[in-house]
């Protein structure tokens, strides 16, 4: 995972392969909006892989996700984020979708209202009392700085 295409396609898949299309567009429009605020990390991958790290017990120089610490949940929720091939459809809608919206001759209305931050419906993260609401996408609730 180090190309922009497939780090944006895979925080879209595992993060929002639910949805609808304007939901998982949602999604990855916040991950490129971290990308445009200096708070975060100047790239895709980058802001996809956000979080802390501890040395690998296999290999000290290696560095490995902490578990559930990461911006986002899936990449560092002891799993494999390995394409799954039984939802080739999805797999190939968010490879699509982080195509269109990383295509700089398509130029795509910021659903989001500018969010960097969101969250299921189901849960209510403490920081969401410093971020103002922008709107609501499916099962996703979506913030941005004050």
């Amino acid at each position: 995972m180090n190309n922009s295409i497939t780090c944006l396609a895979k925080n879209i898949y595992w993060e929002a392969r639910n949805q609808s299309f304007a939901g998982q567009v949602a999604v990855g429009l916040v991950t490129i909006n971290r990308v445009k605020d200096l708070r975060f990390p100047n790239t895709i991958c980058s802001v996809v892989k956000q979080g802390p790290t501890r040395p690998s017990w296999k290999n000290p120089d290696l560095l490995i996700p902490i578990k559930n610490r990461c911006h986002f949940s899936w990449y560092c929720d002891g799993k494999s984020d390995e394409w799954p091939l039984y939802d080739v459809t999805a797999v190939n809608l968010a490879f699509d979708i982080a195509d269109m919206l990383l295509d700089e001759k398509i130029s795509f209305y910021d659903i989001t209202l500018g969010a960097t931050h969101y969250h299921a419906d189901y849960v209510h993260p403490d920081w969401s009392e410093t971020k103002e609401k922008t709107v609501e996408i499916d099962d996703h609730i979506f913030y941005k700085w004050n």
